[in-house]
């Protein structure tokens, strides 16, 4: 993303803080949930204020704008993008609060967190629920409600102690928050996923969990189309993330592998590669900062350019680093490197907010007017 002067402090903060507590053991880190997860670089996230970044200061939060999660989320993903989505995650869980006008109910949460797995927040960020057959029902009594049904794939639900759950209500749904130490919750093992392995998911059942409701009874899919509209440009900077560390990887790998009497980087064939994975970033930065900026003056259409921005740059980084491991021949292929992550958490991280197909098809409904 192309920065000014007020963002570079954000920038070199997520820089160094990659550099330092992620790079170096990207590939221990990778290994979870069959090795140690990383709580030490997830405290010290929480201590330099990345699980707060939009929130407003009197919640807990540092009160930025949505250019500065994105920078900070294009600099953790360079590096490793499981505590990038671990980010986008908190923070969409926050912003479903706030445009729901729930600000009193979030302050329990963030009042009372004194360390990192206290301020998070689990949901199901990788699905849009009006997308989906919800198989969570809402039972209300009174003032009260319940929760009974199976969730699948809650994303951080092994390391929050809430989670924000979609729930059918009648012939609509609304999100509860819900504590999951009750009785009535029942966790699976961490899901092993395609991607993003440090950011743990587990599936729910849920028997008569006491819930609260977040903003009004029907409301849910409003609240998640504006949030959806926020933060696909955030998606769309952990991809960035993602397309900027497969080149930088790729670029000093040819300068020092040597092949026919010379470096790679000398061979025509790499650097037409190079060069086509040099022109999909700075247009992918080109498109991020418009589309930010789009997004915080409200301009006209705003919402399509976050959407786009995010569905084009979600497709490059596909592509790019498929051509990130073909520049490291086999080497490409294997955990020593991070090419090969990266291709496996740029394909799960087409699924944030929903699958693409619905997300191609939710655009062209919008420019219809349907």
């Amino acid at each position: 993303m192309m920065i000014n002067a007020e963002l570079k402090s954000f920038e070199d903060l997520a820089s160094s803080f990659a550099h330092k507590e992620l790079a170096p053991n990207r590939e221990m880190n990778d290994k979870y949930p069959f090795g140690p997860f990383f709580d030490g670089a997830l405290n010290k996230a929480y201590e330099v204020g990345f699980l707060g970044i939009t929130l407003p200061e009197d919640l807990g939060g540092i009160g930025q704008g949505i250019s500065t999660l994105c920078v900070v989320l294009e600099g953790i993903c360079q590096a490793d993008s499981s505590l990038g989505a671990i980010i986008f995650t908190n923070a969409f869980s926050q912003e479903i609060f706030l445009a729901a006008g729930a600000q009193e109910i979030l302050s329990k949460i963030t009042s009372n967190a004194k360390k990192a797995k206290e301020s998070l927040i689990a949901s199901p960020v990788f699905t849009n629920p009006s997308e989906m057959k919800l198989t969570v029902e809402a039972k209300k009594d009174k003032n009260s409600y319940t929760l009974s049904g199976s969730l699948e794939y809650l994303v951080l639900g092994s390391l929050a102690q809430y989670a924000l759950i979609p729930a059918k209500i009648q012939n609509t749904y609304s999100f509860f928050l819900v504590d999951l130490a009750d009785r009535g919750i029942s966790k699976s093992d961490v899901v092993f996923s395609l991607g993003l392995h440090a950011c743990p998911a587990v599936d729910l059942t849920l028997t008569n969990v006491k819930a609260e409701i977040v903003g009004k009874e029907g409301q849910g899919a409003i609240y998640f189309e504006d949030v959806a509209n926020k933060l696909s440009v955030a998606a769309a900077a952990m991809s960035l993330g993602v397309m900027k560390g497969s080149f930088n990887e790729a670029f000093e790998y040819t300068k020092t592998r040597f092949q026919g009497g010379r470096e790679i980087l000398n061979w025509s064939e790499v650097r037409m590669i190079l060069s086509d994975m040099a022109i999909k970033i700075k247009a992918s930065e080109l498109a991020l900062t418009t589309a930010c900026q789009a997004v915080e003056s409200k301009a006209i259409d705003w919402d399509l350019c976050s959407r786009a921005a995010a569905l084009h740059i979600q497709s490059l980084a596909c592509d790019l680093t498929t051509d990130g491991i073909q520049l490291l021949g086999g080497y490409g292929y294997m955990k020593d490197y991070g090419q090969e992550k990266r291709f496996r958490d740029a394909k799960h991280m087409q699924a944030l907010l929903g699958i693409t197909p619905m997300k191609r098809m939710k655009y062209i409904k919008k420019i219809i007017g349907e």
